[in-house]
């Protein structure tokens, strides 16, 4: 009598393998398991319990203002350009790497934007152009040294962060002749019909009907306390999604984990590591870019200290967020609440009679709990003991 072969074992699909990295092992995936389970593996959690805390005790100790509309809307919008900077940070590190140059890359780009605006007299939207074009070299730039040699993204990326930031010193001096602040941006761009986009505030015509009908509150005079809302919080709250939805509804997504959780298995599996690892830096350079020229019209000037020190919050947002310092983990939802976060604390300590300065202490405290919490995760994410 014939004897039937044995049967193959199951070989994983390329999309079960991606997900694997971003879900854990298939056995787990395949038992049903209750929703509380699946929710304690998301890498939201941390920043959701953070979040949670951290409004409590704001509710607390500040002043009630702070949770009025005009107050949300006072600590959403540092949130959001921290955001939009951590987002950028986040996509990386599920990648599995790191960019240490975006907090300098403001500054340099805010050197570029406000340069060809004030000295070469360049419309707003090559001005734009150019700027962004510039801070995607960069980021090609530094995908192509970590790619092409192997060296750590971390010490590549360490050595622009001072090259950016001199050169921002060196080019703000001969820019200006000597100074380190460059301005006129605002009287340059003030009749530029692109200027809503990047500057101002959106749903103006709303937020005057709301106020108009009592809907929301208004100075004795009538004019509405809030008369709409910043545009860079419309900018965070778009990437945001979109960021989203790249992660969990397209290839790129399971790709980009793919890469950050095994790059040989990614490679081996049809994944074009190079291209995405370098689509990833770009895109992080291009949050960067996207952030000083924000800034710069905000405040209608730019400096050689813009973005100081912002490279590392983005990253503790990104971590608090949930994105593992390992790669092939994390959420853009997860580094969006960890920058509210960032946010609250910053300006909710000036609504207390707390020194503003326990917000460095606030920093490294969140940043070894998130770190210590997101190791916990990937044990129950791996299976690892």
């Amino acid at each position: 009598m014939q004897r039937l072969p044995a049967p193959r074992p199951h070989q994983p699909s390329f999309l079960e393998d991606a997900m694997n990295h971003a879900s854990g092992p298939a056995d787990d995936r395949l038992t049903h398991r209750s929703w509380f389970s699946r929710w304690m593996k998301r890498p939201e959690l941390g920043a959701v319990a953070g979040l949670l805390l951290v409004t409590v005790f704001f509710m607390l100790t500040a002043d009630p203002v702070m949770f009025s509309l005009a107050g949300l809307v006072n600590f959403l919008t540092p949130a959001a350009q921290l955001g939009i900077l951590a987002l950028g940070a986040a996509l990386l590190m599920i990648g599995g790497e790191f960019d240490l140059s975006i907090g300098s890359m403001i500054a340099f780009a805010g050197l570029i934007f406000s340069t060809a605006i004030v000295i070469f007299e360049l419309p707003l939207v090559l001005a734009v152009l150019l700027t962004l074009l510039v801070v995607a070299v960069i980021g090609c730039v530094n995908a192509w040294i970590v790619i092409s040699t192997g060296l750590p993204s971390f010490i590549v990326t360490l050595a622009f962060l001072f090259m950016l930031r001199g050169l921002s010193l060196v080019g703000l001096k001969w820019a200006t002749g000597g100074s380190t602040q460059l301005r006129g941006v605002t009287e340059a761009v003030q009749d530029s019909s692109l200027l809503w986009l990047f500057n101002g505030k959106a749903f103006t015509g709303w937020f005057a009907f709301m106020g108009e009908h009592g809907l929301i509150p208004r100075f004795p005079n009538g004019v509405p306390m809030i008369t709409g809302i910043p545009v860079e919080i419309c900018w965070f709250v778009g990437l945001t999604a979109l960021a989203t939805w790249v992660l969990l509804r397209t290839p790129l997504g399971n790709w980009i984990f793919a890469s950050g959780g095994d790059a040989t298995a990614a490679k081996n599996s049809g994944v074009m590591v190079r291209n995405v690892k370098t689509g990833l830096f770009v895109f992080a350079a291009l949050c960067a870019g996207l952030v000083a020229i924000i800034t710069v019209l905000d405040s209608g000037s730019t400096d050689a200290r813009r973005g100081f020190q912002k490279e590392f919050e983005a990253i503790i947002a990104a971590v608090i967020g949930g994105c593992l310092l390992t790669g092939g983990y994390g959420s853009a939802v997860g580094a969006f609440l960890g920058s509210i976060i960032f946010g609250m604390v910053m300006i909710g300590l000036t609504y207390t009679r707390i020194d503003q300065d326990w917000y460095l202490v606030f920093l490294g405290a969140m940043l070894l709990v998130a770190v210590l919490f997101n190791n916990t995760i990937r044990k129950r994410v791996t299976g690892e003991r």
